[in-house]
């Protein structure tokens, strides 16, 4: 039987799905973000050999595997490492590694010509057209990640403060942080956040969820974050129609995928700031399922072609994949 393994590895956890050649799941399996910049070989080697482990599966027998990893190409020193320890785990060269925004265009359009916008921890639109790809976003907290489950958080945790400060009116997203972050005084939550979890980007964008319910309760501030988050998102994925140069009378398939849309009122803001042009569908599959009829894909369209597995995707752009013949 034909294996085919697709791996996203997103911000806060890494999920691995095996599929048949008809696409039905073997077997699946979490694990713990292998995010790291610069490129960590010992975390992403562990990750990714507990997680083969977890699902019971001999590499061996893997005819495909399509690895789509955090941050992948956007450092060249970081290249190499990426490229080569998938394959030193797997013990072949049958993979392909990308960045994780190809998994969430390949589960949400089930492959298809259209955009896909990725808001979890951090936020990022691709999509491909005519056989043209694109992307816009991603840049990280420190540049942006507008929308995302960690810019979300940080502006309530600045809302928090004006509130605090008495420079804004003090809504329930107030004591709903402060509750979540279990400080006994307001000033003790820069002791939480900045010393005890040392800003760490997951802790931190899970607070996105309080931020998110103190807009259903009515915080005027919280919804003004909601509402604008939703404008950013928006504004990634009108970016990469423009970059993808789309026909101005097409409506472009678009849709979506992390963990920010499993709130209601995000997917709301985000719906009424899209606008005309495009056709917003809820998501066929997710990432991980999506990372893995992505390796079928590849797997077919090689061998239909008669290339090897590492020979590079032809006319493909950023972020699309490498390959390298294990050493």
């Amino acid at each position: 039987m034909a294996a085919f393994l697709g791996v996203d590895g997103g911000g806060t956890t890494t999920a691995f799905v095996l599929i048949d050649e008809d696409g039905r799941t073997i077997a699946d399996a979490t694990g713990p973000t292998l995010y790291s910049f610069p490129a960590d070989e010992a975390l992403i080697r562990r990750v990714l050999r507990d997680g083969l482990a977890a699902t019971g599966v001999d590499p061996a027998a893997i005819d495909h595997a399509f690895i789509a990893l955090p941050g992948y190409g956007e450092s060249a020193r970081d290249l190499p490492v990426l490229d080569r320890v998938p394959g030193e785990v797997l013990g072949h060269d049958r993979y392909t590694v990308g960045n994780d925004v190809i998994a969430g265009w390949a589960g949400s359009l089930d492959g298809a010509d259209g955009i896909n916008l990725v808001a979890g921890t951090g936020s990022i639109a691709y999509g491909r057209w005519g056989g043209r790809s694109a992307r816009a976003g991603g840049w990280s907290e420190l540049f942006g990640d507008e929308g995302s489950g960690y810019w979300v958080a940080i502006r309530g945790l600045q809302a928090f403060a004006r509130m605090s400060d008495g420079r804004q009116v003090r809504g329930p997203l107030h004591d709903r942080i402060r509750e979540a972050v279990g400080a006994p005084t307001d000033l003790d939550v820069i002791g939480t956040v900045v010393g005890d979890w040392a800003g760490d980007r997951t802790r931190i964008a899970a607070l996105s969820r309080i931020v998110v319910g103190a807009a259903e309760a009515g915080d005027v501030a919280a919804e003004a974050i909601v509402a604008e988050a939703g404008r950013e998102l928006a504004a990634l994925v009108h970016a990469v129609r423009e970059a993808l140069e789309v026909p101005q009378d097409v409506a472009v398939p678009t849709s979506y995928s992390g963990g920010m849309f499993a709130a209601p009122p995000v997917l709301a803001a985000f719906s009424a700031s899209l606008g005309g042009g495009f056709r917003l569908d809820a998501p066929v599959h997710g990432p991980a399922l999506g990372a893995a009829l992505h390796a079928l894909r590849l797997h077919a369209g090689l061998t239909a072609a008669g290339r090897r597995p590492n020979t590079p995707e032809i006319g493909a752009e950023f972020p699309v994949a490498k390959r390298r013949t294990l050493r």
